[in-house]
């Protein structure tokens, strides 16, 4: 099996077209199955869903040249066909997002002694990380960036500048995350925290367990997120139910909105026990962020967040991939897809609701805009091979990623079968099919 990613910088919709960044070309998909079974067109203009119709409906050949006319009354140029990108064996879902990635510490589990903190360095591998977390479907990502201490604000400048440069390919946020915010020792964290927001941070946390005063921690990221606005993620196992209960009265209200997770040490706790905690988050409205592939750092792994619990709280669950190959987790693959995939196979979630932790969830615990394959809905999309939902999360390698209304990811993927050596003695068998 080989697969091949062009680079997003240049994504290819088809042969007649390439949009442009500043303004989305429009673009017919066509031929794609939807989870319902229906076999369908979309066409997508302006960064949005234009309209949805049955196959063949929308793929109208090229407009007409208007007839010849007078310099004076000469109608304006005819808007020109849409690209036209063919989906037939592909479903067509809403595109995921991943809402707990750490872009700083990425690919690093192979480095000798600590985290490299260079500006560059990290520059070069959270880009890296970025664009393998969008061929895996991802259109927004949130990723947690350490400040202070030896980090000082330079990972974060970096993690800034790929932002930058990606905007046009996914939305990165980063979290600005000091290790203390008080006491003494805590002075300089919470100082780099504001300048952190000053920089552009839209978003705060940290691992408020690893703070002598943890409630403390908690009390000093709200307060700061309240006065700019800001949205708050926490790391925390859940192992104190008063602790976690505690943060959850503290947060209510927030305009910004709270996630915490992983919360693994949750599922640990005696069931009655997890579930008032599971009832004060959900009055509080606090989403939760768990890492069905493992733990990352700031976070023990000692085991996943009781998602059927907390959703039977109404806690709104969301799932993440954490960390991408480094120290917490060395095969780390920031798949959102593999993320609904472990929670269906393990924590039998019904494979609809796997998914929605990735995709509804998640855009809803980030503040984004909901996205269903409907018109008038963002066109951020993401085409699998085959044709049933369990299949794309079981298989899904060939992939096409839709955001804002362009194609900007393709990965496909081909399995080839050698000469069975006996022709003629057994029935015949494909030499060559295109895998999901």
């Amino acid at each position: 099996m080989s697969d091949s990613q062009p680079p997003p910088q240049q994504p290819n919709p088809s042969p007649s077209s390439t949009p442009g960044p500043a303004e989305p070309a429009a673009l017919l998909l066509c031929g794609a199955r939807l989870t319902d079974g229906r076999v369908v067109d979309v066409r997508l203009g302006g960064g949005r869903i234009e309209a949805v119709g049955t196959a063949g409906s929308l793929a109208g050949g090229p407009i007409p040249a208007p007839a010849p006319a007078s310099p004076v009354t000469a109608p304006a140029d005819a808007a020109p066909a849409p690209a036209r990108v063919n989906l037939e064996g592909y479903l067509l879902l809403p595109a995921p997002v991943e809402p707990h990635a750490h872009a700083d510490t990425a690919l690093t589990a192979e480095s000798d002694g600590p985290v490299p903190t260079d500006p560059q360095d990290v520059q070069r591998r959270a880009t890296e990380a970025v664009l393998a977390q969008l061929g895996h479907g991802a259109t927004a990502i949130r990723s947690h960036v350490r400040v202070g201490d030896v980090h000082g604000l330079g990972a974060l400048e970096a993690v800034l500048r790929v932002r930058g440069v990606v905007r046009d390919l996914v939305d990165l946020t980063p979290v600005a995350m000091p290790r203390l915010l008080t006491g003494a020792a805590g002075a300089d964290g919470l100082a780099m925290l504001r300048d952190a927001v000053g920089m552009g941070a839209t978003a705060v946390g940290g691992c408020p367990d690893t703070d002598p005063d943890p409630t403390g921690y908690v009390e000093a990221v709200l307060e700061l997120a309240s006065a700019h606005g800001c949205a708050v993620d926490l790391h925390t196992d859940g192992t104190d139910p008063a602790r976690l209960c505690r943060l959850a009265a503290m947060a209510g209200g927030l305009r910004g909105g709270v996630t915490v997770g992983p919360l693994g040490g949750l599922g640990l706790l005696p069931t009655e026990v997890a579930s008032r905690c599971a009832d004060r988050l959900a009055a509080a409205g606090v989403g939760v962020v768990c890492l069905p592939q493992g733990g990352c750092a700031g976070a023990d792994r000692r085991g996943t967040a009781p998602v059927r619990l907390l959703r039977s709280a109404g806690v709104r669950v969301a799932a993440g991939s954490g960390t991408l190959r480094d120290l917490s987790n060395p095969v780390g693959r920031g798949d959102p897809l593999e993320a609904a995939y472990l929670l269906a196979s393990q924590d039998a979630l019904p494979v609809e609701d796997a998914f929605g932790t990735v995709s509804e969830a998640a855009r809803a615990v980030l503040g984004l805009p909901a996205v269903r394959v409907e018109a008038g809905f963002p066109a951020d999309l993401l085409a699998v091979r085959g044709d049933r939902l369990a299949g794309a999360l079981s298989l899904a390698y060939s992939r096409i990623v839709i955001h804002a209304g362009r194609v900007v990811s393709r990965t496909s993927a081909v399995r080839e079968y050698c000469d069975l050596g006996h022709a003629g003695t057994a029935p015949e068998l494909p030499r060559q099919a295109r895998h999901p």
